[in-house]
């Protein structure tokens, strides 16, 4: 970092600090409300956790985002007031010395630490989707949330790809619900409400009109976790069972973090059993731990193309967190699933 980005850090911390008081302020009503409205409906909280991140990044101008601030705009389960109050120390110290915190400025040299991991995950997905849509004509979001991305797309790539979003019925209808009062382009996009650990998702799927045998890319950000490990399986060999040359993009967590007794985990555990939506499934992360989702992979039907971790992984240190990108074999090179 050079004098000038040093200085301008230090002035943005100062400011910030500061400004603490009123972020902690802003923070209880947001959260609140969020809580409120999530067991009133039952959308779910969780989604908000993404949604967050690219918001304050196209706020930052670090990844432009005009759906995602569209839609914060108008989400009644988001307090105005506690919105403008948290996240105005991070806001006002941009202004006043022009850094970008680390947290929003992914991608920079090295792994990414787990605490940033909600927007190193974004610029990963963001990657794959960039790398892999021209070579399908069809892209699948499971467990959608607040997702926006098939709402960036290009007209002309709109226009070739049909975009398909799976989430459970009433956080997709919230949504849908959302894009019409701000105003959103859905044109291209179909909707199909199922539940990806107790429904057939996959029938609802092609009867919405997605066609198994052309190749697609599928993400599925920050989903797993929150599954069974029957379902995450299923789902993948599901995926394996599609086109040759079709994508799935997914992020993990470690078992060891999920199992962790860590006073830190434990809270967050807590946080998310009340919300309803508690962590279950995890990936062996053993050094090297490339190696363990490339068999837990295989073991569906999938063949690893990339691994990213969050967290170091050295010196027998376990990452806690990963990314994945793995493609569907040729007929001739799959090998039956486990």
């Amino acid at each position: 970092m050079d004098v000038r980005n040093l200085v301008a850090a230090g002035a943005f911390r100062i400011v910030q600090g500061l400004l603490l008081p009123v972020g902690i302020a802003g923070y209880v009503p947001f959260v609140a409300r969020m809580l409120r409205f999530s067991r009133r409906t039952g959308t779910s909280a969780t989604v908000l956790a993404s949604f967050y991140t690219r918001y304050m990044q196209h706020r930052l101008g670090t990844r432009r985002d005009e759906p995602c601030a569209r839609l914060m705009a108008v989400m009644p389960n988001i307090s105005p007031l506690g919105l403008r109050l948290e996240t105005a120390p991070t806001l006002v110290a941009h202004r006043l010395t022009g850094y970008v915190p680390r947290l929003y400025r992914y991608p920079y040299p090295g792994e990414p630490p787990m605490m940033y991991q909600s927007a190193a995950r974004t610029t990963f997905y963001d990657a794959a989707l960039e790398r892999h849509l021209p070579a399908v004509d069809q892209l699948v979001v499971l467990g959608a949330g607040l997702d926006t991305r098939a709402y960036r797309l290009p007209p002309e790539t709109r226009a070739r790809v049909r975009c398909f979003e799976v989430d459970q019925p009433r956080t997709q209808a919230f949504k849908r619900e959302m894009l019409a009062k701000a105003g959103i382009d859905t044109s291209g996009v179909a909707y199909v409400p199922a539940d990806l650990e107790e429904e057939d998702w996959f029938d609802k799927l092609v009867a919405a009109g997605f066609d198994p045998d052309r190749p697609s890319i599928f993400l599925w950000e920050s989903v797993t976790m929150y599954l069974k490990r029957e379902a995450v399986e299923r789902t993948l060999r599901t995926i394996a069972a599609t086109a040759a040359g079709s994508v799935v993009a997914f992020d993990y967590f470690s078992t060891e973090l999920i199992e962790s007794g860590s006073l830190f985990m434990r809270y967050s555990r807590a946080v998310l059993a009340a919300t309803g939506e508690p962590w279950h499934f995890g990936i062996d992360n053993t050094p090297p731990v490339r190696e363990r989702v490339a068999e837990f992979l295989a073991a569906c039907g999938l063949t690893l193309e990339e691994q990213r971790n969050f967290g170091p992984e050295r010196d027998g240190k376990r990452a806690p967190a990963g990314f994945a990108t793995a493609i569907v074999p040729a007929a001739a090179e799959r090998r039956a699933p486990a």
